[in-house]
């Protein structure tokens, strides 16, 4: 996430602000300009701003923004208690909007018609079960996972170090951008030289995964547990981890946060340096090598409050072969897809 400036004064405000505390110009966020713009006729409010919590513009007054236009399905206006869950998951599906289009990757509204583009359902299973996932370009998630209390149980009867509602979508549009960055059979057989083949038998994989669970040695080709799932988990689960990576530096690097080792007793701090701000258009072996140095500090960071690990994850050589690939199909997407 970048740093944002108020369109009257020029000063700090937050990607989730509506108006300047400093000179209170009220504001919205364009994501054409991706900045912020005074709101006025010419840049209404999206017309969910109570509903959903929305401080993005929208084209018209009365209009939906270009995040709430996605939402297909959500529930009605007089659930109240699904609605606070909306909220949620609303700010962060706009944060995973925001960071496809400065990578340059492309979400195209829904066609129902010809079953192309992305939408999203955001279901409350307060009355019936909700199934998070993707089909064809629709992202469901259950509302409940904007919960907090509701995400920890899940997380930890599930074994995982992390569990957001960006996590989810950052995963679940993971899906949907394997057939739009892998569009011949060229592209396929060399992402199944390293994920595996997406074609095997999707329920067979699930039923033996819940039953046996995650292989001991996971981690040697693995970014989860849930990744050994299936290949087209393994995809999902690495082009989720690609955007944490991504969304992180992108931040370090706007607040000029910059690492630059430890001390050690023996000198030994080779590769403990990073500065973010220059891995804007570089190369997967270049942002990996920045990337690990800054999750280190962070890390202990995190410990120091008596937190869990910003990035609890290990990459192993493999792994990282995993984003290179990832990172390479971004960048041939779109000249704007290594900034």
């Amino acid at each position: 996430m970048k740093v944002f400036s108020c369109p009257g004064c020029g000063g700090l405000v937050y990607f989730a602000n509506t108006a300047c505390l400093a000179c209170g110009t009220a504001f919205v966020f364009d994501l054409d300009h991706l900045g912020m713009v005074a709101a006025d006729g010419d840049h209404p409010r999206c017309a969910n701003a109570e509903v959903a919590a929305c401080n993005w513009g929208a084209a018209t007054p009365g209009q939906l923004c270009a995040s709430c236009a996605l939402t297909r399905t959500r529930p009605a206006d007089d659930d109240t208690s699904a609605l606070v869950q909306l909220r949620v998951a609303e700010a962060a599906k706009r944060r995973l909007l925001f960071q496809l289009r400065v990578l340059g990757l492309p979400v195209e509204p829904r066609d129902e018609v010809r079953g192309t583009g992305v939408a999203f359902d955001l279901l409350s299973s307060a009355e019936q079960p909700v199934t998070t996932g993707h089909a064809g370009g629709v992202i469901t998630l259950d509302l409940a996972e904007s919960d907090a209390v509701h995400r920890e149980k899940v997380r930890t009867l599930m074994s995982e170090p992390y569990r957001t509602v960006l996590g989810h979508f950052r995963h679940e549009i993971g899906h949907y951008f394997f057939p739009v960055l892998l569009t011949d059979e060229a592209d396929r057989d060399a992402a199944r030289a390293l994920f595996g083949d997406e074609r095997t038998d999707y329920q067979a994989a699930l039923d033996r995964h819940y039953a046996e669970g995650a292989p001991a040695c996971w981690g040697d080709a693995h970014v989860s547990e849930y990744a050994t799932m299936h290949p087209a988990e393994d995809w999902a689960e690495t082009f989720a981890h690609y955007l944490h990576i991504r969304g992180v530096l992108q931040t370090a690097a706007s607040w000029g946060l910059v690492v630059q080792g430890p001390q050690l007793p023996g000198g030994a701090d080779d590769g403990l340096a990073a500065d973010p701000r220059t891995l804007d258009d570089v190369d997967a072996d270049r942002l990996l090598a920045g990337w690990l140095p800054l999750s280190y500090a962070l890390n202990a960071v995190n410990r120091s409050m008596g937190e869990e690990d910003l990035y609890p994850f290990v990459l192993s050589p493999l792994v990282m072969r995993k984003l290179a690939f990832i990172h390479d199909r971004v960048a041939s997407l779109s000249p704007r897809g290594v900034r």
